[in-house]
């Protein structure tokens, strides 16, 4: 087959793998399945929106401090030598 007799199953496809992708919808869990239960104290169980969205403690803050002039490193005193093996 030639690129020209390609291009109109390529087209079908492509638009086909993006028509659903901008389907806006409310989440919800598939039939016969449920949402997990609410945590202890808390009054409210989470709709599928609140678990998706990440906490601080998915997603830290990251350190942004940069160096701006080379400086030494400080001794890390977890930076051991391995053990060597001692066998009799």
């Amino acid at each position: 087959m030639r690129l020209t007799a390609l291009r109109p199953i390529l087209l079908v496809a492509s638009l086909a793998a993006l028509s659903g992708c901008g389907q806006m919808a409310e989440l919800k869990p598939r039939q016969g399945h449920h949402l997990p239960v609410a945590p202890y104290g808390r009054p409210y169980q989470s709709n599928a929106n609140d678990l998706l969205k990440n906490t601080s403690q998915n997603r830290p803050d990251r350190n942004v401090e940069l160096h701006t002039r080379s400086e030494p490193r400080s001794d890390d005193p977890f930076d051991l030598p391995p053990k060597e093996d001692v066998r009799p």
